[in-house]
């Protein structure tokens, strides 16, 4: 709503507007009232407004009067001027005030909500127009700031850029922080509020969404100063997703690219250490044992786990990943791409499992359950989509009796649980009749269409509250339920207690 001051030493004008105008459907409401000039320049110094209507003749100070006063303070405000008088010398007096109309008593309501109209599209385009070219300005600041630090821009013309965005750096070095929390659009203007106190830190938002700040760093300074503005970071953003890598310091602008490269890497460590929320780049000494760690873990793991796939059981199966993968995670020296080496092998192994027992390779909903494997940046996140890996696995070989076309549901319901889904949508992309679809589901499952979403849904639901951190609300929506509250409803249904009762007793 944008406000609306009125101006009339006539009480019953006042009251008039007040009544006769419906302002909120114009977009506007009224912040104030005065009956004279003076007394309306002393409230318009403290109470904000967007528009004056205001008469021309009062006491004590007249309201052209009022608008030169008013117009030094608030240049942008918009006038309206209510007069009984037709006379000329005020509205050419008014028209180089830059008033939006000049409208004479007794008042035209038509005339006025036809005024106050074309000021509400003004006063929103103004704010457009503010906004986009806020919102231009930092893309462009952005976008020279990435291909800075992704070496994409030449130093003579970088300088040029820094110049005509006032940015300046005035210290000898430089270190990058990248800060990441999936999920967070505002990342990047959260990161700026947090270090209003570090007037030469320079916030910027990657083109992945995360947030990169360059840290200058004075003669003297270095590992301790990084570390304190990371820490400010955690501190003033908070959240269980936050995590903050730490490149290195060195001589400024040429170090700018390195320190961004060491500070992605150094973010890879989130999937060995879930715990931490910083992480510094640290470079490989070459002596460390995890490499034959890793691939005597990938043997015995694979051996282990094909036993329990040929068993059929994904309960322990379950269990055994979310323990040997923590285990593993503390494996001195273990790096995240082992980790992630070995987390492929053993989905690897399912696929080969499959291959062996149904004598064809149907493994193509495994192979979309992978590309989470390849992706995962922590820990929980890669433990579950191995647990994920290993439950279309067996779910594939608990399928060999159903029809094709009930396999491929099953299979697409396991990849994209988390999304809309529903008979007609599966029946036009497998080419059935959605009726004929579900009477066939019901069939060969033993159950409604309906109901096997839902129960998938909440075992995936009771499975993140088992190993993440995640909020309610989020797992909610993670699993396919937009309103918590018939995510909470179904839970209850199936479980028997609340998602948030489930979640204390782990």
């Amino acid at each position: 709503m944008y406000k609306v001051f009125l101006v009339d030493d006539e009480p019953f004008i006042i009251e008039g507007l007040y009544d006769i105008i419906d302002w909120a459907s114009l977009g506007l409401e009224v912040a104030g009232s005065a009956l004279d000039g003076r007394e309306a320049f002393d409230a318009l110094r403290e109470t904000a407004a967007d528009l004056l209507i205001t008469d021309i003749s009062m006491p004590e100070m007249t309201g052209l009067e009022l608008i030169r006063r008013v117009r030094e303070l608030r240049p942008e405000l918009k006038v309206i001027v209510l007069s009984g008088f037709n006379e000329f010398d005020y509205l050419k007096e008014g028209m180089k005030l830059g008033i939006e109309n000049y409208l004479l008593k007794p008042i035209n309501v038509e005339e006025l909500e036809a005024t106050l109209a074309n000021v509400t599209e003004k006063l929103r385009r103004a704010e457009r127009e503010e906004r986009f070219g806020a919102f231009g300005a930092r893309i462009i600041r952005d976008n020279v700031l990435h291909r800075w630090l992704t070496g994409r821009i030449s130093q003579a013309e970088f300088d040029e850029r820094l110049s005509l965005m006032g940015i300046s750096f005035r210290c000898p070095k430089l270190a990058v922080l990248i800060l990441r929390a999936d999920g967070d659009e505002t990342l990047a203007l959260r990161a700026e509020e947090a270090l209003q106190g570090e007037p030469d830190c320079v916030v910027f938002r990657e083109m992945d969404g995360d947030a990169a700040v360059i840290v200058p760093l004075a003669e003297g300074e270095g590992r301790e100063r990084m570390l304190d503005v990371a820490a400010k970071l955690e501190r003033r953003i908070g959240g269980e997703a936050l995590r903050i890598g730490i490149g290195s310091a060195g001589p400024l602008p040429q170090h700018g690219p390195c320190s961004r490269t060491e500070a992605e890497k150094a973010l890879e460590y989130a999937l060995v250490d879930p715990e931490r929320r910083i992480f510094e780049y640290v470079p490989s000494a070459g002596t460390s044992s995890a490499p034959e760690a890793a691939g005597q873990a990938r043997a015995t793991l694979g051996r282990e786990y094909a036993r329990l796939v040929l068993a059929r059981d994904g309960e322990e199966l379950t269990r055994r990943i979310g323990e040997d993968f923590a285990a593993l995670s503390r494996t001195e020296g273990m790096a995240p791409e082992e980790l992630q080496n070995i987390a492929l092998g053993v989905c690897a192994d399912f696929r080969a499992v499959l291959r062996e027992v149904k004598r064809e390779d149907d493994g193509e909903p495994l192979l979309q359950v992978l590309e989470r494997v390849r992706t995962a940046s922590h820990m929980e996140e890669l433990i579950e989509a191995v647990r994920r890996a290993a439950e279309e696995t067996v779910g594939l070989l608990n399928r060999d009796t159903r029809s094709p076309v009930v396999q491929q549901v099953l299979g697409y319901i396991a990849a994209h649980y988390g999304e809309e889904l529903s008979l007609k949508m599966l029946g036009s992309q497998y080419h059935i009749h959605p009726v004929y679809l579900g009477q066939l589901f019901h069939k060969e499952m033993g159950e409604t269409f309906t109901d096997y979403l839902n129960k998938y849904r909440i075992e995936r639901a009771k499975e993140k509250l088992r190993t993440t951190t995640q909020k309610v609300q989020d797992i909610s929506r993670s699993v396919g339920y937009w309103e918590t509250g018939y995510f909470y409803k179904q839970f209850k249904k199936y479980v028997g207690i609340s998602p948030t009762e489930y979640k204390a007793l782990q």
